[in-house]
C-alpha cells in the first residue's frame, strides 16, 4: 500500500536506512568539527565546517526523493556552502568568535523557506509553485522535523534503560559508550534520520496529521480574533502611553502577536476551496486576523522607532525594522485581499503569500550576507548621540562598541583612546583589551565612581589625604557613589570603607589594603542588615554617615582552646 501523500512518487524501502546512515556519519564529523577543549573556543573556521556538514545533511534528508535525487543533492550543497561561508564572517565579525549572532539565523531561516519552495519545484519539474503543494510540503516539513527530534530524545531514553539493565549484571559497555561525545552525536543522528526516512514514506499519514493540527488550530481563531479586535478598539479610548510603559516589549509583542494571527487564519483558508473552514464565524476570524496585522505591525513600529529616537541605532533595532517592514508588507496585502476578494479574499490571498515567502527569503539570504554593515551603522549612530552629548561617559555602551559592533565599533574605540577626554581614553582603552563584557562594565562604574568621590566621601581621622591609587581602590568598591559612605585610615598599609550601595540596603564593610604587589585592593569584610544595641537589642535610629562619630576599636574576645589549641570561632 502506497502511503505517500504524492501518489506518483515512488515507494523507497532503504530510505530509513540510508537516511540513518548518511546523519549518523555527519554526527560524528559534527563532533570532530567542535570538539574542543575548554582553554580555547572553536575557530571560526571550524564552526563554518560544522554549520556546512549540518546545513547540507538536514537540507538532504528533508528534501530527497529517489525522482530528481540530484537536485536535493545540489540544493542541500549549495545552502550547506552558502551558509557556512555566513557562519564564518559572523563568528570572525567581533571580538569573539560566535556563530549566533543575527545574520547566520538569517541564513538558517532562508533555508528553512527555501525548502518547501525547492521541494515544490522538484516535484512540478518546472518554476511552479502551486500553493496547495506548497503549503503541505511547509507543513510537513515542519511535522517530520518535530517528530524526528522527539524521537531522538525517545531514542536516548532507550538507549539509558537499556544501559541501565546491562549496567546490573556488571556490563557497563553500553553505559560507557553514552558518555562518549562522539557516540551521543552519531546515535543522535542515527536516529533522526531513520525517523525522517520512516516519515517521510508514510507522509500522507503525516499529511492527515497536519491536516488534524490545523483543524484544531482553526478553533482557536475566534478566541484570538476576538481579543485582537478588543484590544485594537481599545487603544483609541486608553492611548499607547500604557505600551510604552510597560515592562513587557511592545515591538516584540505586537509583532508576536501578528505572527499568531497569520498562522491561525492560514489555519482557517487551508490549501484551497476544498480545504477551506464552511463555518462562517471561523471565516469571519480569519478575516479579522488578517486585518489585525497591520496595525499592530504599525503600533510595532512606532514603538521600535521611539526606541531608536531615544537611544539611537544597534544591530537589533535593525534587524527589528526589517521583522516590522515584512509585518507590515503582509498586512498591507492582507487588507487588499480582504477589501477586494471580501468573504473569498483567501482566493486572492493565497497566491500572494507563495510571492511573499518567494521575496522573504531572497530578502533573509541578502540580510545574512555582507553586503550590509549593521554593526557600522549602529557604531555610527551611538558615536554621533555620544559627541552631540545626548548621553554621558557612564551611560556609554561601551561593552556593545568593543562586542556587538564589529571592526567598525572597535576602530571608534581607537579612535577615542587616542584622542578622547582622559576619563573617556581609560574606558576606551579598557574595552579594547578586555576580553569579556564584565571587565567593561567594572571600570565604567569605578571610572563614574572616581568622578563623585569627594561628594560622597568623608576621611577619617580628619585632615588624612588619599592617595590617587587609593581613590582608585575605593571607587572599585559600590560604596561612595549614590549614597555617603566614611573612609576611615587604620594604618599607612590600610584602611575600611563604610556606607551602603542602596539606600535601604545593608551596610557593607571594605577593607582596602597595599598588596605586595604594591597594589591596592578591597574586599568586603562586613554586611550588616542594621544595627542594633548591643545591651537592649533593639535597632537604633538609621547612620548619619556624614556626621555620627565612627571609630575602629580594638575588641577582646573569648575563645575555647584544647590543649593550646582553638576550638570554634571566638564568642563573647
Amino acid at each position: 500500500m502506497n502511503l505517500r501523500q504524492d501518489a506518483t512518487t515512488d515507494d523507497w524501502p532503504l530510505r530509513p536506512w540510508i537516511m540513518a546512515a548518511i546523519c549518523a556519519v555527519a554526527g560524528g564529523l559534527f563532533y570532530l568539527l567542535t570538539d574542543f577543549s575548554y582553554a580555547a573556543s572553536v575557530t571560526p573556521l571550524r564552526q563554518a565546517g560544522a554549520t556546512l556538514v549540518a546545513i547540507a545533511t538536514l537540507s538532504f534528508v528533508m528534501t530527497v526523493e529517489q525522482r530528481r535525487w540530484l537536485w536535493p543533492l545540489a540544493f542541500a550543497l549549495g545552502w550547506g556552502v552558502v551558509v557556512a561561508l555566513v557562519g564564518w564572517f559572523t563568528a570572525s565579525y567581533n571580538q569573539h568568535p560566535t556563530i549566533f549572532e543575527w545574520p547566520f539565523l538569517s541564513g538558517l531561516f532562508a533555508v528553512l523557506l527555501a525548502a518547501p519552495l525547492f521541494q515544490t519545484v522538484r516535484d512540478e519539474g518546472a518554476w511552479r509553485f502551486p500553493y496547495a503543494r506548497l503549503h503541505g510540503h511547509a507543513w510537513t516539513d515542519a511535522v517530520i522535523g518535530a517528530a524526528s527530534l522527539a524521537f531522538v530524545g525517545i531514542t536516548f531514553l532507550l538507549a539509558w534503560l537499556i544501559a541501565g539493565l546491562f549496567d546490573l549484571i556488571g556490563i557497563d559497555l553500553v553505559k560507557e559508550l553514552l558518555k562518549k561525545d562522539w557516540f551521543e552525536w552519531m546515535l543522535a543522528g542515527f536516529a533522526f534520520g531513520a525517523s525522517v526516512g520512516l516519515l517521510r514514506e508514510r507522509d500522507g499519514l503525516v499529511a492527515t496529521l497536519q491536516r488534524l493540527v490545523m483543524v484544531v488550530l482553526s478553533v482557536l481563531a475566534p478566541v484570538l480574533a476576538a481579543a485582537l479586535g478588543l484590544f485594537l478598539l481599545s487603544l483609541p479610548f486608553t492611548g499607547l502611553a500604557e505600551l510604552w510603559d510597560s515592562n513587557i516589549p511592545a515591538t516584540a509583542m505586537m509583532l508576536l502577536a501578528g505572527a499568531g494571527a497569520i498562522l491561525l487564519a492560514n489555519a482557517v483558508i487551508g490549501n484551497g476551496d476544498d480545504d477551506r473552514s464552511t463555518n462562517r464565524i471561523l471565516r469571519i476570524s480569519a478575516q479579522v486576523l488578517v486585518l489585525a496585522v497591520l496595525p499592530l505591525a504599525i503600533i510595532a513600529a512606532l514603538s521600535l522607532g521611539q526606541r531608536i529616537g531615544q537611544y539611537g541605532w544597534t544591530p537589533e533595532r535593525i534587524w527589528g525594522v526589517v521583522a516590522v517592514v515584512v509585518a507590515i508588507g503582509y498586512g498591507v496585502v492582507g487588507w487588499w485581499s480582504v477589501v477586494k476578494g471580501r468573504a473569498r479574499f483567501d482566493d486572492l490571498l493565497r497566491p500572494l503569500q507563495t510571492k511573499l515567502a518567494l521575496g522573504l527569503c531572497g530578502v533573509a539570504l541578502l540580510l545574512a550576507l555582507p553586503i550590509l554593515d549593521f554593526g557600522a551603522i549602529s557604531a555610527s549612530s551611538q558615536m554621533v548621540r555620544f559627541t552631540a552629548g545626548k548621553v554621558d561617559a557612564k551611560e556609554f555602551d561601551w561593552q556593545a562598541m568593543a562586542f556587538d559592533f564589529g571592526p567598525s565599533g572597535r576602530n571608534r574605540l581607537a579612535e577615542i583612546a587616542k584622542t578622547g577626554p582622559p576619563d573617556q581614553r581609560t574606558l576606551a582603552a579598557t574595552a579594547l583589551k578586555s576580553d569579556n563584557r564584565y571587565d567593561v562594565q567594572v571600570e565604567v562604574e569605578k571610572s563614574a565612581s572616581a568622578a563623585s568621590l569627594d561628594r560622597y566621601m568623608r576621611v577619617l581621622p580628619e585632615g588624612a589625604t588619599l592617595s590617587p591609587v587609593q581613590r582608585d581602590a575605593i571607587a572599585e568598591t559600590p560604596l561612595c557613589r549614590e549614597q555617603a559612605c566614611v573612609v576611615t585610615i587604620i594604618e599607612q598599609r590600610g584602611g575600611l570603607v563604610t556606607g551602603r550601595a542602596f539606600a535601604d540596603g545593608n551596610v557593607l564593610v571594605h577593607r582596602i589594603t597595599l598588596n605586595e604587589k604594591g597594589r591596592w585592593t578591597h574586599d568586603l569584610v562586613t554586611s550588616a542588615p542594621e544595627i542594633k544595641s548591643s545591651a537592649t537589642g533593639k535597632k537604633l535610629a538609621p547612620i548619619d554617615f556624614a556626621n555620627d562619630p565612627i571609630e575602629v576599636r580594638t575588641v577582646e574576645r573569648l575563645q575555647l582552646f584544647i590543649d593550646g589549641k582553638p576550638v570554634g570561632e571566638p564568642f563573647e
